[in-house]
Order: structure tokens, then C-alpha cells, then sequence
């Protein structure tokens, strides 16, 4: 089929090089000419495992281009999978969503398009995307449409850092549309994934225990809504691990038994149930205000959603407070944060703990170093006021520090050579932020061992 993909961030960019390697013809337009450029010589924008191979094996597959002229005409399939950033309310930004409806309306030529809402977008959206495209087809061919397109919800459930094995191996594929046509097209553009027919890429072997992905087929609204709902749900265990957490550690309980005595219910199960910093990252943050300000248009509160976002501020602001409480004096302190990233396999900064806390720390006169073994090139881009806190090697962090915070748990960091790294520190502090390293071990190698719960 011939698919196009408006978009090259995360979503869109692992949709289209997902597509194009299991055999459609696949053209992603970006309105940015460095970020065409760098993709067009087979180099990704983004950190993201397997991209680079996926791109290699694709690329006879695959154009990336400025121009919707090039990229929409004729195409069976286009993805819209633009950002969609928090407005100051909650509600999500939808500029780049109209605005590429609006192009893409302009550019439909063929007997039918099915247009996908790939962005995570607020309910009701694909109906607003579709009179989007009506009013700019009709103004463009100067002509009411005939059925030449229908528009759909396809959400995404990517985690970033397995984005290519959630897109090639997903748990499901949710399709929202009002249109039986769309569904017919959907179902032949995903057949090889829902029936996993597709001989899978030798660096990312198909999961022995997978057989075939269900389609759950919805109505537009319900779509759009099990996206936010999905997230919505996966925030709440975060937060409530890391409420449980806060008491285990005021009552002598060790966090990381009673997380793994409960996940062992069938009925709650043990993913996302981790405790530490908290969640960070474009989805969770967005969706979740998204989600409490699409309450509140229809007069709905949200408090339980409302409360996990306030678990998760106070994780961050839990961290300072446990060094001021080990350290007593933050100002003149030297600490050093590892990990920039909001979560190990990418380097993605958005709504990452370590900005919060880095800031918090200057706020409070203390000293700091920072270091990512993969974000660091990002940070110095998105981040230019906190470059000059940056350090080239893990040793810098260490040296003469008084207190150190694992923040991302890179495996880089999992295997450093901890006993070699306490003896650098003026005092060998350290603040495991996702409970992730051996207090036992690190406390017979000299260290103090604290964790973000108390613990």
C-alpha cells in the first residue's frame, strides 16, 4: 500500500520505517529540511534502539520529504502523528494537528485516503480533523468531496526505548472509525502484524510466546479515549507504587517486596509498578491533563487522575528534601545527578525528573554535575542554560561530591565500578532514585544508601 506519514518525531517516524519495512511504500513529510536531510542519508533524529537498522533495511522503501505534493497524492493511507504540546490549562496545543489537516486536505487525490489520527488528541478531535479536511479539499478543488477520504483513530501505545518491538509485536491495535471502508483498508494495512506473517528483522526476533495481535475495531470517541484512559491507567500505578513506597519507608517495610508481593496478583500484575522518581516523558504528563481538562468541559471531575500527577511532582521535590535532610546543608554541596534522559534507551528530556531536580538544587545554592552516557548531545541543544553543569565523564560526577543521585538507571551506570567511585567522594552518598541498585552491597562498600522512599 501506499502510505504516508506527516511527522517525524517518535510515533511518526517508528510508524513509517515500521510500515516501509514490511513492504509498503512509505513517504514521511517534515516541514523540517535539517531533520529531512539527516533521515534521507539514513540517520535518525532521535535515539531509539534498532532505528538505524530498521532505516538501513527500509530505505528502498522510504522517501522523506518538505512537500505534501509529493507525499499525499494517491496515497491509500496517511498518518497524521504530529505534536500535540500541553497548552497552560491542560488541554493539548492542536495548532500542528489543524495545520497539517489543512495541508493534507489540500493535497487528496485518488479514489480514497483514509486519514489517520496518530497524534494523541482529545476526544472528539477526528471529527473536527475531518471538517478540516472537508473545508480544505472543497476550497482547494473547488468542488464538494465524494467519499474520497474518511477519517480515522489509530492510537499509539509505543514505549519509548522499545517503540520498534511495541510497533512490530504489539499487545493490540485499536482502530476507531465510523466508516466500514476504513476499517477494510486498516485491516489489509496491518495483516502481516495481526497475524504475524512478516519475517522479522535478525536484531529484534519475534517473542516466543506471541501469536496474533487482536484488532479492537471502535467507534471514534471510544478510540480516542482508551488512549488517554491507557495512559491515564498506567500513571496510577506508578503514582500509587510510589505512595505505598512513601509509607513502606516510614514504617521499616521494604518497598521492593511489597511491590513484588502485590504484582504477583494475576489481577494487578508487576509492570509499572516501580517505585522511585516517578514518571516523566511526552506522554503521561500531557495525557493525564488532557484528561482532567476534557473532564472538565463536560463537568467532570478527575480526582483520582488529578491525585497521581500529584504524587508524581512530590517524588521529585522528595528527593531534595532527603538530601537536605542526609546533607543538612545544601548550599556549597556538591551533587551529581546521573541520568538526563526520562527514562534509560532514549534521549528524550521532555518532563524528565533530573531538569526538576537539577533546578531545585541550583534554587537552593548547591553545586551540581550532570551526566548522560546518551542525552548529552540533546541537552546541550535543549538545554542551554544548564550546559555549563555538564560533565564529560561519570569520574567528574564522583569526584569531591557529596552526595549522588541515580536518576535514569542506565546499565551503564547498573555496572559502574561503585567501590572505585566511593573513594573519589568527599562524603559517599548516594540516593538510588529507582531502587535499582543493591543497598547491601553498596553499604559494605563505604556507601551511605538512601532511596527516594525513605528506605
Amino acid at each position: 500500500m501506499k502510505v504516508c506519514v506527516v511527522g517525524t518525531g517518535y510515533v511518526g517516524l517508528t510508524t513509517g520505517v515500521s510500515l516501509a519495512f514490511l513492504g509498503h511504500d512509505v513517504t514521511c513529510v517534515d516541514l523540517d529540511q535539517a531533520k529531512v536531510d539527516l533521515l534521507s542519508g539514513g540517520r535518525s533524529p532521535i535515539y531509539e534502539p534498532h532505528m538505524d537498522a530498521l532505516l538501513a533495511d527500509s530505505a528502498e522503501r522510504m522517501t522523506f520529504t518538505t512537500d505534501y505534493s509529493v507525499a499525499v497524492p494517491g496515497a491509500d493511507v496517511v498518518f497524521i502523528a504530529v505534536q500535540t504540546p500541553s497548552l497552560p490549562d491542560g488541554n493539548p496545543d492542536l495548532k500542528y494537528l489543524r495545520s497539517a489537516a489543512e495541508s493534507v486536505g489540500q493535497h487528496i487525490t485518488g479514489e480514497f485516503t483514509v486519514v489517520i489520527n496518530k497524534s494523541t488528541v482529545p476526544i472528539g478531535s477526528s471529527n473536527w480533523v475531518d471538517s478540516i479536511l472537508r473545508e480544505s479539499f472543497e476550497r482547494t478543488h473547488e468542488r464538494r468531496t465524494d467519499g474520497e477520504f474518511s477519517v480515522a483513530s489509530n492510537p499509539e501505545f509505543l514505549r519509548q526505548g522499545a517503540a520498534i518491538q511495541d510497533t512490530l509485536y504489539p499487545d493490540r491495535i485499536v482502530v476507531g472509525s465510523d466508516n466500514p471502508r476504513s476499517l477494510d483498508v486498516l485491516n489489509r494495512l496491518y495483516r502481516t502484524i495481526l497475524n504475524q506473517t512478516f519475517t522479522p528483522p535478525t536484531y529484534l526476533p519475534r517473542p516466543a510466546e506471541l501469536g496474533a495481535v487482536p484488532m479492537v475495531s471502535t467507534d471514534l470517541a471510544s478510540a480516542e479515549l482508551i488512549k488517554y484512559a491507557a495512559n491515564a491507567f498506567l500513571a496510577l500505578k506508578i503514582s500509587f507504587a510510589n505512595e505505598i513506597g512513601q509509607l513502606a519507608g516510614r514504617v521499616g517495610a521494604d518497598i521492593s517486596q511489597v511491590t513484588r508481593g502485590i504484582g504477583l496478583d494475576t489481577r494487578i500484575g508487576s509492570r509499572f509498578l516501580q517505585p522511585g522518581i516517578g514518571w516523566g516523558g511526552s506522554c503521561f504528563g500531557k495525557d493525564t491533563a488532557a484528561l482532567i481538562a476534557t473532564g472538565a468541559e463536560y463537568h467532570h471531575a478527575m480526582p483520582i487522575v488529578t491525585a497521581a500527577r500529584e504524587v508524581n511532582q512530590l517524588q521529585r521535590r522528595l528527593v531534595v528534601d532527603r538530601l537536605l535532610s542526609e546533607l543538612r546543608i545544601l548550599k556549597g554541596r556538591k551533587i551529581g545527578l546521573l541520568g538526563l534522559a526520562f527514562k534509560p534507551n532514549t534521549d528524550d528530556m521532555r518532563d524528565a525528573p533530573a531538569l526538576d531536580i537539577a533546578r531545585m538544587l541550583i534554587d537552593r545554592g548547591a553545586r551540581i554535575r550532570l551526566h548522560d552516557p546518551v542525552a548529552a548531545e540533546r541537552f546541550r541543544r535543549e538545554q542551554p542554560e544548564l550546559v555549563p553543569y555538564l560533565a564529560d565523564t561519570v569520574e567528574e560526577v564522583f569526584d569531591d561530591s557529596d552526595a549522588v543521585v541515580l536518576v535514569t538507571e542506565w546499565s551503564e551506570y547498573l555496572d559502574l565500578d561503585w567501590a572505585k567511585f566511593a573513594a573519589l567522594m568527599r562524603t559517599p552518598v548516594l540516593l538510588d532514585g529507582r531502587h535499582c541498585l543493591d543497598p547491601e552491597r553498596l553499604t559494605k562498600l563505604g556507601y551511605r544508601y538512601l532511596s527516594a522512599t525513605g528506605h
